[in-house]
């Protein structure tokens, strides 16, 4: 039978990451990674094969996970998103993957595994894992669909203090590039950067808060205080299946964007190599390719996802069309020059300036 996540659900899955938080963490494999990737359930053959969890340590956005590891920080697996990794490959922070250790290498999504950025000399160094979207995230009792028909809307003044945008400068950059008028970013010029900035500038008064992660946007975006947002579709997947008034409209006039992020062997790494196969292994598992649609919302580089219902895909805002896909803008990799540039500039903005 088909589990779709429902409230129920949410708690029960709660529950499971609780019980098992309490087991031991393995010291031979240190995971650096977003908050809520530690769920038992991404993982489950590596816990029975080594009776522990991996031991995990947490970072809030991929400039702080880049600053600790050129500083020498001794993870073992990391999850950069695309665009970071190109930038991580040059600072010498990643070792190449041994490929021939990865069981399903060859049933990932070539669209994803096979990008040039993420190779050197003929080696891989990047494990794409999951996948989403980023859109127009609105209430639909405080705002009609009207409302939010362009990303322009963002930048009006009429909803100062009331929206919410990722503090994450490839999801910020997204939205500064669809709303002027780019959906492919990695040949973007001067001017087009410096158009996508000022919009980001125009958007930043509007700003009641950036949103660090899901859990705290979601808690805006009940309590009504933020009823537009610029969301991944996990928020509107979580909070539509606990029967809040929420839509995501990926269709605006200018589009979405979409995002994958992967795992990557560190060059500091201390642990077990042994170990850190095993915990790729354990995540590119055909079962976790299912629950993290079921009940996270996201997709995943395992082409078995491909199976997962239509209806089941669309509630989760990850269905595609010629259309939806003819206006979105794939954050893949860009140079390290543009790279560099949208991470100074984004601090800038955020600060007033």
């Amino acid at each position: 039978m088909k589990k779709i996540m429902n409230a129920a659900g949410v708690v029960a899955a709660s529950l499971t990451l609780m019980a098992g938080s309490a087991l031991a963490q393995d010291p031979d494999l240190v995971v650096f990674d977003w908050p809520g990737y530690e769920d038992p359930e991404f993982f489950g053959t590596y816990t029975e094969k080594h009776g522990a969890e991996p031991t995990f340590a947490f970072f809030g956005e991929e400039e702080e996970a880049f600053q600790k590891l050129r500083a020498g920080f001794p993870a073992d697996a990391v999850r950069p998103c695309s665009p970071s990794v190109p930038k991580w490959i040059e600072a010498g922070i990643i070792q190449p993957l041994d490929t021939s250790r990865i069981d399903r290498w060859d049933d990932l999504n070539p669209n994803m595994r096979d990008v040039a950025a993420f190779q050197k000399d003929g080696e891989y160094y990047f494990l794409p894992a999951d996948y989403g979207n980023t859109g127009m995230t609105y209430n639909t009792e405080l705002l009609s669909e009207a409302d939010v028909q362009s990303l322009k809307a963002f930048a009006d003044p009429k909803h100062a203090g009331r929206i919410s945008i990722a503090d994450n400068v490839d999801d910020a950059y997204a939205l500064g590039f669809l709303a002027t008028g780019v959906t492919d970013w990695t040949g973007a010029t001067d001017e087009q950067f410096e158009a996508a900035s000022d919009f980001l500038r125009a958007v930043h008064p509007n700003v009641l808060t950036y949103w660090a992660d899901g859990a705290s946007l979601a808690q805006l975006m009940q309590s009504g205080e933020v009823y537009m947002s610029w969301a991944w579709n996990e928020t509107y997947f979580t909070m539509s299946l606990e029967g809040h008034p929420i839509a995501m409209k990926r269709d605006t006039d200018e589009g979405s964007s979409s995002w994958f992020c992967g795992l990557v062997h560190s060059a500091t790494a201390e642990g077990s190599t042994d170990k850190f196969y095993d915990f790729l292994n354990a995540w590119m598992e055909d079962y976790v390719a299912t629950y993290i649609v079921e009940w996270w919302g996201y997709g995943h580089s395992n082409v078995v996802s491909a199976g997962v219902s239509s209806e089941l895909l669309e509630a989760a805002g990850l269905d595609s069309s010629p259309d939806l896909d003819a206006k979105t803008l794939f954050q893949g990799p860009v140079n390290s020059e543009l790279r560099e540039r949208m991470i100074a500039e984004f601090e800038l903005i955020k600060a007033g300036f």
